[in-house]
C-alpha cells in the first residue's frame, strides 16, 4: 500500500483506541448506574457497540501488520502495476480518464484511485503503454487504450 493508506489506517486505529473505545466504556458506565443490568438495553447496547469496535480495531491491525509500504521509486512503469497512474481512453464512450490503481482499502472513485481487485483494476495490470486492455465490466466490455503510466 502507498504511504498515504498505511499513515491513514494508523490514524483510524489511534481514533478508535483513543476515542471510541473511551467513549463506550464511559456509556457502559452510565447505564451500569442505572441499575439492574439484566433488563437494561442500554447497557446491552453498549457491550455490544463495545465488541464491535474491538473487533474492528482488532481486523485494522491485522490489515496494518500484514500491510508494506511500496516505495514509488522502485515501480517498473513499463506496465500497469500496483500505485502505478494510468491515463487511459475510454474507446467505447471516446473519454480520456485518470486512475491511480492501490490497495482494495485505499480505494476512492472520488479520487480517481481504483481497487487492484476492481474489473477495470485487474483488467489494466500489466498492460504497456499502446495496448487496448479489453476490460469486463457489470455493464459489459470495455475497451481502455493505454496512454501513459506515471507514478
Amino acid at each position: 500500500m502507498s504511504q498515504e493508506g498505511f499513515d491513514n489506517l494508523k490514524n483510524q486505529i489511534e481514533r478508535l483506541k483513543t476515542v471510541d473505545r473511551p467513549n463506550i466504556s464511559k456509556q457502559i458506565g452510565e447505564a451500569r448506574d442505572k441499575g439492574d443490568l439484566s433488563e437494561n438495553a442500554e447497557y446491552d447496547a453498549a457491550k455490544e457497540a463495545q465488541g464491535l469496535l474491538e473487533l474492528k480495531i482488532s481486523k485494522l491491525e491485522e490489515s496494518l501488520g500484514n500491510s508494506r509500504v511500496i516505495d514509488p521509486s522502485t515501480l517498473d512503469l513499463s506496465k500497469v502495476g500496483i500505485l502505478s497512474k494510468v491515463r487511459v481512453l475510454n474507446k467505447k464512450v471516446n473519454k480520456e480518464m485518470t486512475y491511480t490503481i492501490v490497495a482494495e482499502k485505499e480505494a476512492d472513485l472520488k479520487k480517481g484511485k481504483i481497487s487492484i481487485k476492481s474489473p477495470i483494476g485487474k483488467g489494466l495490470m500489466g498492460c504497456k503503454v499502446g495496448e487496448v486492455a479489453e476490460v469486463t465490466v457489470p455493464a459489459g466490455v470495455i475497451p481502455f487504450e493505454i496512454l501513459e503510466i506515471t507514478i
